[in-house]
């Protein structure tokens, strides 16, 4: 996969990792199926189909209310398909022999230029696998084995003159078509990014809470798309549009119990209600200011940091200034936020 060796060097050049050091330290692996194990002659890939049985966009307008993107508000997808794969697994080393690995997203597999090559779909605008069949909606895995197998026929780039992926995207993630900065990106901000959002990305958030599906949903191959089928990855009634007070509220014992078996879970408590406070910020309903006025004494800087924030917009200035000075001790990590939101 050459495109996909020098996609992901200038990708990591550019710095538009961000954060995610783990993508710069299995470049040398990533790029090529035989560096992660070198007997492998041949790779099967999969797509499981998790399309959302509502739209995932409506809930953006509804600002005391969380956004939660499609994928995670059902379980865990890895467990689930990694049990799939592995019974596959089985079933080809029984019939054919040979040797067998199972990945899902966490090995230092480049799962969508794989799928591009098998046919699965192409890497669309966004950088996303799109399929005819399925859209934009499905979860890969990969077999690799030391089988000699054919290879399907490359399915072509059908993205033609549409934008829609790129124009809709609320922080403007994208440079150019097919390239993403991820230090942009709501996906990454609030999932991977493990300290405080820059300021400046705070109000294009909304109430984008884990995830974001704009990209995805706007694909117009959508249409083709049919609802997933998987049971366990249907959206748990909790996680459909919850209210932000709620989530606000959550001590680590809550958190973990709400989000078990979730990908959520995986964040911590800590930098999920960092992003609840940032939509808490981003609502304009003054009647929650007292949810972010409560974590201004939370154990953690980042959620305190957060909760400054969002109280410099949702109050007028005096009334901020007199909760500052309710503050016995700042440490330094939090000043700076007051400091801004006081100038």
């Amino acid at each position: 996969m050459p495109e996909a060796k020098a996609r992901l060097e200038r990708f990591l050049s550019e710095g538009a990792h961000g954060d995610m050091g783990w993508l710069s330290s299995t470049a040398e692996r990533r790029v090529s199926p035989l560096a992660l194990w070198s007997d492998v002659r041949s790779v099967v890939m999969l797509g499981m189909n998790y399309g959302p049985d509502e739209d995932p966009l409506a809930v953006l307008q509804k600002r005391e209310r969380a956004a939660i993107s499609v994928y995670a508000k059902g379980d865990d997808y890895h467990e689930l398909i990694k049990k799939r794969l592995k019974q596959l697994a089985r079933w080809l080393v029984a019939n054919a022999g040979g040797d067998v690995k199972v990945f899902v997203d966490t090995a230092a597999v480049m799962e969508k230029p794989l799928a591009a090559k098998a046919g699965l779909g192409w890497q669309g605008k966004h950088t996303n696998l799109v399929s005819r069949q399925y859209g934009s909606w499905l979860f890969l895995g990969a077999i690799f084995t030391t089988l000699e197998l054919p290879a399907d026929s490359v399915v072509e780039d059908s993205c033609g003159s549409c934008r829609a992926c790129l124009d809709i995207c609320p922080t403007a993630a994208f440079p150019k078509p097919y390239r993403l900065d991820a230090r942009r990106c709501i996906s990454y901000l609030t999932i991977e990014h493990k300290g405080p959002i820059p300021r400046e990305l705070r109000p294009l958030m909304g109430n984008r809470i884990y995830g974001c599906d704009d990209c995805l949903a706007v694909c117009p191959w959508n249409k083709f798309a049919v609802q997933g089928r998987e049971a366990k990855l249907a959206a748990r009634e909790a996680l459909r549009a919850p209210q932000l007070t709620d989530l606000a509220r959550l001590d680590d014992a809550q958190f973990r119990a709400l989000f078990a078996k979730t990908a959520i879970k995986r964040s911590g408590r800590d930098r999920f209600v960092r992003n609840v406070l940032i939509a808490i910020g981003n609502s304009g309903d003054t009647s929650l200011a007292p949810e972010a006025e409560r974590l201004l004494a939370d154990a953690s800087p980042l959620v305190r940091g957060a909760a400054v924030w969002a109280l410099s917009r949702l109050l007028p200035r005096e009334k901020l200034a007199a909760l500052e000075k309710t503050q016995s001790e700042i440490d330094d990590s939090v000043r700076d936020e007051w400091t801004v939101a006081l100038d």
